[in-house]
């Protein structure tokens, strides 16, 4: 929408940390618009089972654009199953060259519980160093939470929570109603 006078979507804040074998991923329920919380229990993480092999992911930007990626990644791993990295490759390869695609608003992070990457709509398959990555409006302040907190003895869900908690209280965007999913 290039209305100037639309306020425009805001929200999402997502987590990824991997620690001691697991992977979370973990999404606030907050979607705005303007100044107003449209809804504060919305689920931005997801677990897919595309020919049996769990998936967890979590999606920042417009949510329709969110579910049709999501979509096109199930088809990815269908075609390969077991092989996260290459079906992300694929799919970012298609978000950047497909007409329609490019039109798509949404990032996505996604695990396997072995590989762990942020995938755009530039073309990126990104994995993350320290173990944590974040995507959304709050995704800033989550990650600096969680990279502070990976020294401790915090599990990777306790890092999550912690991460969002702190990321809730700074980001207007972002509320503390989480969705937890887990992998590894």
């Amino acid at each position: 929408m290039a209305d100037d006078n639309f306020p425009g979507w805001h929200g999402t804040t997502i987590i990824a940390v991997r620690k001691g074998g697991k992977v979370v991923i973990a999404g606030d329920g907050q979607v705005s618009l303007g100044q107003t919380v449209i809804k504060g229990t919305a689920r931005k993480v997801r677990r897919l089972s595309p020919g049996g092999q769990d998936v967890i992911c979590g999606f920042a930007g417009s949510t329709a654009d969110a579910f049709t990626l999501l979509e096109r990644l199930e088809k990815k791993l269908e075609a390969t199953p077991g092989q996260l990295a290459r079906a992300s490759v694929e799919l970012a390869k298609d978000w950047r060259t497909d007409k329609y695609l490019q039109k798509l608003e949404a990032m996505l992070i996604v695990s396997d519980g072995k590989d762990m990457l942020v995938i755009t709509g530039a073309g990126d398959v990104l994995e993350p160093e320290h173990d944590v990555t974040a995507i959304g409006s709050g995704g800033n302040y989550a990650l600096a939470a969680g990279r502070a907190l990976m020294d401790s003895d915090m599990s990777a869900e306790d890092i999550a929570r912690r991460a969002m908690a702190i990321a809730a209280d700074i980001c207007v965007y972002t509320n503390g109603k989480l969705t937890v999913e887990s992998i590894g």
